[in-house]
């Protein structure tokens, strides 16, 4: 593959996502070039979907500008079948996600079961409980997590659970992030029956007035998500060590912008939850040193209570 291709990988990156940025430096070339590829084509599909560029309004361009969400869906899972059979590609992120999907032997299933998440939100798909956020979050990002877990060697089931339950984590984060975003563009992955506890009606989740309740349920998600972000922790020993430290520094970013969500509660929403250089930096090292402390640690049995994954 031409540099060009992951310049545009890089590029994409460094712009949709900060904060897997910092830790992607952390891998060894080879690894870090796989994981860029393995995101533009994530983001790709996520803008075709939602008519953005690199998560902003943007506006759709060529075929997709008259077309629906439903025939772009279709558009993106035909062009991930041809990518993944080997055929020749012209798109950039499907060029660069064939390149991943050939040379880590990533199944088809998985890169299917993505766009499922893709479908989900097109369809306008409800989550009546916990379980079936779950499910969403697998699809979104859990699968994601199977994904990187081959680029960087992982062909065990059992350390495979520990990349999906790090995805299903992150997920859950964004969710408690995002809520009043995703309200604003009639989205809700909150359980229904969480929403009928507090009598929050779903139209009106952005109100002002359901703040704090908001603020509640967030706390819940993030308090849902821990038991996931230990799980990914016991799954750090069977990765090489530079993939260890970044995936244990992604870790410590997402779980602390989960936690800034919790603690600002019906505040959260008055300026988006992040982390900023130094922090960054800070939980960088911490990163180095849980995954250090990580080789000499032998890993507890996952929990049964958690969700599993499909298989």
């Amino acid at each position: 593959m031409s540099e060009p291709l992951l310049d545009h990988a890089t590029q994409t990156m460094a712009a949709g996502s900060k904060s897997f940025a910092t830790a992607a430096r952390l891998f060894d070339p080879a690894t870090r070039r796989s994981a860029l590829m393995l995101y533009a084509w994530c983001r790709h599909c996520d803008d075709v979907i939602d008519g953005q560029q690199l998560g902003f309004a943007a506006g759709c361009s060529g075929a997709d500008a008259a077309d629906g969400p439903a025939q772009r869906l279709a558009r993106l899972e035909a062009e991930t079948r041809r990518a993944c059979a080997g055929e020749p590609m012209s798109d950039p992120a499907f060029a660069a996600f064939q390149e991943v999907a050939l040379r880590h032997e990533i199944p088809e299933s998985q890169a299917l079961d993505h766009l499922t998440g893709y479908a989900m939100d097109v369809r306008g798909d409800r989550y009546p409980h916990l379980a079936d956020t779950l499910r969403y979050c697998y699809h979104v990002a859990g699968v994601v997590g199977l994904m990187m877990a081959r680029v960087m060697g992982v062909r065990d089931d059992a350390v495979l659970d520990r990349a999906c339950d790090l995805g299903l984590a992150f997920q859950l984060t964004n969710i408690a992030r995002d809520i009043v975003d995703d309200a604003q563009m009639d989205r809700c992955y909150l359980p229904l029956a969480w929403l009928e506890e507090f009598a929050v009606p779903r139209a009106e989740l952005a109100a002002p007035q359901h703040r704090p309740a908001l603020g509640e349920m967030a706390r819940r998600l993030v308090a849902v998500a821990e038991p996931y972000y230990a799980s990914a922790r016991e799954g750090l020993p069977a990765l090489p060590l530079r993939s260890a430290w970044a995936i244990a520094t992604a870790r410590g970013v997402y779980r602390r912008i989960g936690l800034k969500v919790a603690v600002a509660g019906e505040n959260a929403w008055s300026t988006r939850q992040g982390t900023g250089k130094a922090e960054k930096l800070g939980l960088l090292l911490a990163g180095g040193g849980v995954a250090l402390s990580a080789r000499r640690h032998r890993p507890c049995p996952r929990p049964e209570a958690l969700w599993q994954r499909p298989r």
